[in-house]
């Protein structure tokens, strides 16, 4: 695991790479589904999930069209904190994504699918299948020959030769 440290100037430092990275690196590597982990530099501390979320501030900050978490729903997180008894919220935040994750990459694949398989697309397949069963028939079929040349394959007697008759005439 890419072990990342984090300095007293909040400067982040990968060890691995051994060069200081920014929080979009880290966005990268979680994209690339790089396993990391923070700490701060002088205890060892695990921050790893404070970076996280400030990297998803960031994402939020960047593109507001993009906006993950309107203020209702922060408003909501914010007062599942105060609850006597917490929800186990993660896990089902965690499932929920994951599933919405495999459903969106299940979409996509079908839409690639069904964009491969666009009318041209699928005539083009048709017509390189179609070329090859013709090609594959003729090659097991041997060269062609034409009539009056004699066939290699043929069962039959060669009657073209001149029969010996012993009747002398």
């Amino acid at each position: 695991m890419r072990v990342i440290r984090k300095y007293a100037n909040r400067r982040l430092y990968d060890t691995q790479q051994s060069r200081y990275v920014t929080l979009e690196d880290l966005r990268q590597l979680i994209l690339d589904e790089a396993p990391f982990r923070v700490e701060e530099a002088k205890s060892g501390e695990d921050i790893t999930r404070t970076i996280l979320l400030s990297i998803i501030i960031e994402q939020e900050q960047a593109d507001s069209e993009a906006e993950v978490f309107s203020n209702d729903l922060l408003a909501k997180l914010i007062r599942v904190y105060d609850m006597s008894s917490p929800l186990p919220l993660a896990r089902y935040l965690e499932q929920g994504t994951q599933l919405m994750m495999q459903q969106q990459k299940r979409m996509q694949n079908q839409w690639q699918q069904a964009m491969r398989h666009s009318p041209m697309e699928l005539m083009r397949e048709m017509a390189e299948e179609n070329m090859r069963f013709w090609q594959k028939t003729f090659n097991q079929a041997g060269p062609p020959f034409h009539e009056g040349e004699k066939s290699e394959k043929s069962d039959e007697p060669d009657t073209s030769e001149k029969t010996n008759d012993k009747s002398g005439s």
